[in-house]
């Protein structure tokens, strides 16, 4: 499993369209999601930056393909349609990305005991 993040700039004049989108998410979107072997997906919102934060956790073994299958699907693409016009791509992201990914730089290492919980 590898634990993936990626940001990217939301229009101001858009929040209130993407979190109506996003409160009810197609079903067929949601399957393509599973399908492409990301679990744990979640979407955050931080204003007044309007920077949208995404994490998820990757289960599969070609991640590449996984996305292109994503990417092929007919109602990956209709919903991209309606949500992409609501972001804003970073200056920082690289050829070819809309989401800018990132890089994980900690993680909270489960064996270390909290002397509180002793």
């Amino acid at each position: 499993m590898r634990k993936m993040a990626m940001v990217i700039g939301l229009r101001p004049e858009k929040i209130d369209e993407y979190r109506r989108l996003h409160a009810n998410v197609w079903p067929a979107v949601q399957t393509r999601i599973r399908q492409s072997n990301i679990r744990n997906y979640s979407i955050f919102l931080r204003e007044p930056e309007n920077l949208l934060f995404a994490y998820w956790e990757y289960h599969g073994g070609d991640f590449a393909a996984d996305m292109a299958a994503m990417a092929a699907a007919p109602e990956t693409q209709r919903w991209w349609a309606l949500t992409a016009p609501c972001q804003m791509r970073l200056a920082s992201a690289q050829d070819g990305e809309q989401w800018a990914m990132m890089e994980q730089v900690f993680e909270l290492d489960p064996d270390i005991i909290d002397p509180e919980t002793r």
